[in-house]
């Protein structure tokens, strides 16, 4: 069976998107810090869908961790045919409040551990011209809120670059920009979500089914939910101006306690 690699599987869309490949016969490697309950997941996906599950405890914001994730990547006795750098958090403070050290490992998960791992995975993919890497992004990379959403920018381009390069082989990649997404994400950043219309959330299988179609098709960027991409559109093309003006204000709201 081929292999996929999850980080961050546990829950929310890494969850979502373990589940999406088993169904699809993949084996698993699930990666995340919470070496509980990833064990927990790993035996859930096992018992569920009759595939295996490699779990490989690491916290993606270790250097070391982080190569001994990439070492696996590079196996060629048991190849990873599908990588998804999906493992983020965010912070509920400003830039100008949040600690040093939280903003440096906000950008060695999402930046410094999706470029490694991805470089570790691509090589073995191209040379058996088969693969696919798939790096969840945000619509926040279209708008200044932060380092988050300058991580996330990073890796919305990241993928689009590589898109770019791959052209010709059978390797595939796509940065996943959703908007609102019920999982804990929110909960963990203790983020007031009160001011979000209920009809601006999407769920997971949402936005995971729509990656599958867009990778199918091609696409290097994937925008799920019917509201979703004429917002993309106008966060790209918009004036800048009512963009910053937008954004501050979503940017204030989601960080206002209650």
């Amino acid at each position: 069976m081929p292999h996929a690699l999850i980080t961050g599987p546990t829950s929310g869309l890494g969850r979502g998107f373990a589940e999406a490949f088993a169904r699809r016969g993949f084996d698993l490697v699930l990666v995340s810090r919470d070496e509980a309950r990833l064990a927990a997941t790993a035996d859930e996906l096992m018992s569920q869908h009759g595939i295996t599950c490699e779990v490989l405890p690491a916290d993606l914001a270790i250097r070391e961790d982080v190569d001994r994730v990439a070492n696996r990547l590079r196996d060629t006795e048991s190849p990873v045919s599908a990588l998804v750098n999906n493992a983020g958090f965010g912070l509920r403070e400003s830039f100008l409040e949040a600690p040093m050290d939280d903003e440096q490992r906000m950008l060695d998960v999402m930046v410094t551990g999706v470029l490694r791992l991805t470089h570790a995975a691509l090589p073995g993919m191209v040379e058996r011209d088969r693969g696919m890497v798939i790096n969840v992004s945000s619509m926040a990379g279209w708008f200044p809120g932060g380092t988050y959403s300058a991580a996330k920018a990073w890796v919305t381009t990241f993928s689009e670059s590589l898109s770019v390069g791959l052209r010709g082989s059978r390797v595939r990649a796509i940065a996943v920009c959703p908007g609102f997404v019920r999982t804990e994400f929110h909960d963990r950043a203790a983020m007031n979500m009160s001011q979000t219309p209920d009809w601006m959330w999407l769920d997971v299988p949402t936005v995971v089914d729509r990656t599958f179609r867009d990778l199918a098709a091609g696409r290097s960027v994937s925008v799920a939910g019917p509201q979703y991409p004429a917002f993309a559109r106008i966060l790209q093309h918009g004036p800048r101006t009512l963009v910053r003006r937008f954004a501050g204000e979503r940017y204030r709201l989601s960080r206002r306690s209650d």
